[in-house]
């Protein structure tokens, strides 16, 4: 994952400015809260974080055809 730098803030900044946070979110789409000056929390648009728990069906297809050749020997047990 790249980060923009300009869409980092320390914790404390955060804490004391969440309407910063929020505009950088609105910005860039994400913001990353610093905690001892190392990556800790990741803020994201509430639509960006739904895409991205949602496979395409393009993603499904290609996982179950893979799991149909290698698990073939035992669909083939159970169709009969």
């Amino acid at each position: 994952m790249n980060v923009n730098t300009k869409s980092l803030v320390s914790i404390t900044e955060a804490n004391q400015n969440f309407s910063k946070v929020a505009r950088l979110v609105d910005e860039n789409g994400c913001a990353v809260i610093l905690k001892n000056n190392v990556p800790r929390y990741l803020i994201v648009e509430f639509s960006k974080a739904e895409e991205e728990q949602l496979a395409s069906n393009e993603d499904v297809l290609a996982i179950s055809k893979r799991l149909i050749a290698k698990n073939r020997e035992a669909y083939e047990v159970l169709a009969k």
